[in-house]
């Protein structure tokens, strides 16, 4: 049988994955393209933002394995049959990675590095008051492998950090709240809000003109999980209102960010272009060949998607 290396890379991109992944998996026979021959033996599926529609036709197919950790386009392809599972990435250098960019947002923050560039543009110099980490609360929404990376990491630079997840969660030093009942506490106390969680149908437009009324008057948004959790008009709302403070986005509804959407040239938010963290195919290779050894040994592959919680 045969893997399929299925996704929309670029060719430079599309060439390192597999020498990495057939490096890893030296038993095993890539394919980066599908044809009538050939088909019939793909068993395996090892995908990254497929065109909708791609794996369709495939007889033989009986797993999948994203590269990427979310799987929210994935779920919405009708042609992938509801029962196949389905694998998302679970990377420990994308989640050092992604605590790295979460560190870097509540420090601007915290220190006024923002306000601070803005004085520079304006040839201003002016000294702010200099508070101490364990005077922020910094709240992170999901608790999963990343959310609880962030935590941890922002806990060792001294924030008092809070998180919050629909399921109940236990993590060492850090006060955690869930369901619906417990949001609005996380978000009255925290002075950063960062949010990591999966992008599903009770998600969707989370952070809206209700939601921002929880939180705390000068918080900070950092959104560094998907664009389809924030009402952009209701947080340009926020923000002009003086409600919130800053807001540092990394994702959107649509991307690349269309040049006329007000969020480039908005003071007070801060655009990213989806690079908070990548997978890093160095690390994710053996975590793809872990998983396709799990299958060909009749065992489960880690990190299954629950398609009815829809992560």
């Amino acid at each position: 049988m045969s893997l399929l290396l299925a996704t929309r890379l670029p060719a430079d991109e599309l060439a390192a994955w597999t020498e990495l992944l057939r490096a890893a998996l030296p038993g095993e026979t890539l394919l980066t393209e599908r044809s009538a021959l050939l088909d019939a033996s793909i068993d395996i599926a090892i995908v990254a933002n497929p065109p909708p529609g791609m794996l369709q036709g495939l007889p033989n197919l009986r797993f999948i394995q994203s590269l990427w950790a979310g799987v929210d386009a994935l779920l919405q392809d009708a042609t992938i049959p509801a029962g196949l599972p389905l694998a998302r990435m679970v990377d420990p250098a994308m989640n050092e990675a992604m605590a790295e960019a979460a560190l870097w947002a509540v420090l601007c923050v915290h220190r006024d590095f923002f306000d601070y560039a803005a004085q520079q543009r304006a040839r201003c110099w002016r000294p702010h008051a200099q508070r101490r980490a364990d005077e922020l609360t910094v709240a992170v929404l999901g608790l999963g492998q990343m959310g609880r990376t962030v935590a941890q990491r922002l806990v060792r630079n001294g924030y008092r950090v809070t998180g919050w997840s629909h399921r109940p969660a236990t993590l060492a030093g850090i006060e955690t709240f869930s369901g619906e009942a417990g949001l609005p506490a996380v978000l009255a106390t925290a002075e950063v809000v960062i949010n990591l969680l999966p992008l599903t149908p009770a998600t969707r437009g989370l952070f809206d003109a209700g939601r921002f009324a929880q939180m705390r008057d000068g918080a900070s948004l950092v959104n560094l999980a998907r664009g389809g959790h924030v009402v952009d008009d209701d947080l340009i709302a926020a923000l002009d209102s003086g409600h919130l403070r800053h807001a540092v986005l990394d994702v959107f509804h649509t991307e690349p960010l269309p040049a006329s959407h007000r969020f480039w040239s908005h003071p007070q938010v801060r655009v990213l272009p989806h690079v908070a963290a990548a997978t890093d195919p160095r690390s994710a290779a053996a975590v793809v060949a872990e998983n396709v050894r799990a299958v060909r040994a009749g065992m489960p592959p880690r990190h299954l998607v629950d398609r009815q919680r829809g992560y």
